[in-house]
């Protein structure tokens, strides 16, 4: 006779190891949770205040911007540059991925507006990651930096031929390149994990790879975010950290995302050439390359 109690069992083993990869960071937190795809339908879109100035493009998602009380480090990279020498112009929007930015139009409103000179950062991965189909609200990415596609059936009847995460990267720092614009593509912000220690449990290492061979294919500045403030949480206690998230572990709040944008400056004065230092303000030039 079998067992009535073997599948509950089963289930309770599987219960049980994941709660214990869980606690170690050893699962990713994914794209299928209870966050809502963030409407931008009211909130107004950044131009550029002055053409005579080169301008600092923001391709993102809501971890770049967010609604209060919500907020993402590219709403306070501006407050490290001097508007008198530079425009710096966040684009980014909530609930988008690689993808959705490119099908929707994103980034050729960024494209037609580069010019000679300008400078474009780029973060994706976080929406990224989930399901081609409804199940990841037709956000994901095909998993890599290949050329292959497959094919996802819309709700309207049509079909999408979706690419792979790195394809979405190049095809944006190709076409800003080819507009003479100098294009940093960052790996992703890290989420809240703490291992069963309480230390802090560094994040995307395999989205860190993709990126950063997607920036040696296209000769683009590579800029390792999720390692950068991933080593400086190491050295931050666990309730420090908690206090820069404003929800389960995904989203900074104004404390994080400043904390966040100091660490992108950081990032950007560390490239050897550092093309961006010119047009730092005070508060810029005081935060040191590392």
């Amino acid at each position: 006779m079998k067992n009535p109690f073997s599948n509950a069992c089963s289930r309770r083993g599987l219960i049980v190891l994941f709660s214990g990869l869980l606690a170690l960071g050893l699962l990713p937190v994914c794209a299928e949770d209870d966050r809502p795809i963030v409407s931008d339908k009211d909130a107004p879109k950044e131009n550029v205040a002055k053409n005579n100035l080169p301008t600092l493009w923001i391709a993102g998602d809501s971890t770049l911007r967010s609604n209060a009380p919500l907020r993402g480090w590219g709403q306070d990279l501006g407050t490290f540059f001097d508007p008198k020498k530079i425009n710096v112009v966040n684009r980014a929007i909530g609930g988008r991925s690689s993808r959705t930015f490119f099908t929707e139009g994103r980034w050729k409103e960024i494209l037609d507006g580069i010019k000679p000179g300008d400078f474009v950062i780029i973060q994706f991965g976080h929406n990224d990651v989930g399901a081609l189909d409804e199940k990841g609200k037709f956000r994901g990415s095909v998993k890599g930096i290949g050329d292959g596609t497959e094919k996802v059936a819309k709700p309207d009847g049509t079909i999408e031929e979706v690419h792979s995460y790195g394809w979405y990267l190049k095809e944006m720092a190709r076409t800003a390149r080819e507009k003479k614009a100098k294009v940093i593509l960052c790996s992703p912000v890290p989420h809240m994990k703490f291992d069963r220690d309480g230390k802090s449990v560094h994040d995307w290492k395999e989205y860190r790879g993709y990126v950063e061979a997607c920036a040696k294919s296209e000769h683009a500045i590579y800029l390792d975010l999720a390692e950068r403030i991933g080593n400086a949480y190491d050295k931050l206690d666990q309730e420090t950290i908690k206090s820069y998230f404003a929800d389960k572990g995904t989203h900074t709040s104004a404390t994080g995302s400043l904390f966040n944008a100091k660490q992108v400056v950081s990032g950007l004065r560390s490239i050897p050439t550092a093309p961006l230092d010119i047009y730092l303000n005070a508060a810029g030039k005081e935060v040191p390359a590392s």
